[in-house]
């Protein structure tokens, strides 16, 4: 039996969203660049997505577009367009408009689906760089070390029970309610739900200790684990 020669299926990717408040070109174009340099590994040629919520109907598209394009970063599509104008110019430049998927979706579509419990997906081997595990509608547990380099994703929370050097993005389908628990913290980013900290935002105070993630009034906060 021959093979299709296409098929569509659906997928889960991990995407930065640059969010735009201003139409300062330059001002965004070093913004990001600073972005760049604290987090290569992550953001270095990665695709990502725009926010234009916070802009008005007088915004030159074209303008901001090239000022994100000079820095390296791959744009995939834009989210947050509310005016009909700037809609036009944005699908004129061969990008899609993309529609966010919020956490009170989430929720309601667990509750149709009557799953009235989240599964764990437990890792008992160190996770290397390079790699990426991804727990879908369910908590992820690592008992060992994540290298730098390497990404833990989950629908749910995050347990590490080793060094933590990687990158953790809990609540991956925007679930505002997950945490992230780590016993020796030295992340390069942890995320949740899309909000997330680099390296260089995380307190100091926090390095290789025991931390709690979570987010409070949909800011991004850090206790220690008691």
């Amino acid at each position: 039996m021959l093979k299709r020669p296409i098929e569509f299926k659906g997928s889960n990717f991990t995407l930065s969203v640059i969010h735009l408040y201003n139409t300062q070109t330059e001002e965004i174009r070093l913004e990001i660049e600073k972005k760049l340099k604290q987090a290569p590994d992550f953001l270095k040629n990665a695709p990502v997505v725009i926010n234009v919520s916070a802009l008005d109907g007088d915004t030159s598209w074209k303008t901001l577009f090239q000022a994100v394009l000079q820095t390296g970063l791959h744009v995939i599509g834009v989210t947050g367009c509310k005016n009909s104008n700037l809609k036009k110019e944005i699908i004129g430049s061969g990008l899609a408009i993309l529609t966010e998927f919020k956490a009170e979706q989430y929720r309601a579509s667990i509750s149709s689906s009557m799953k009235t419990s989240i599964k764990t997906l437990t890792i008992n081997l160190p996770v290397r760089s390079g790699q990426q595990i991804y727990a879908r509608n369910s908590d992820l547990i690592v008992t060992g070390n994540v290298s730098a380099g390497a990404e833990l994703v989950a629908d749910g929370n995050i347990h590490i029970y080793g060094v933590m050097r990687g990158r953790a993005l809990a609540g991956a389908s925007g679930d505002r309610k997950c945490q992230i628990f780590c016993i020796h913290l030295f992340a390069e980013l942890v995320s949740i739900a899309g909000q997330y900290w680099l390296s260089d935002q995380i307190p100091t105070s926090f390095s290789g200790k025991a931390a709690r993630l979570y987010l409070e009034s949909n800011i991004l906060t850090i206790h220690p684990l008691l």
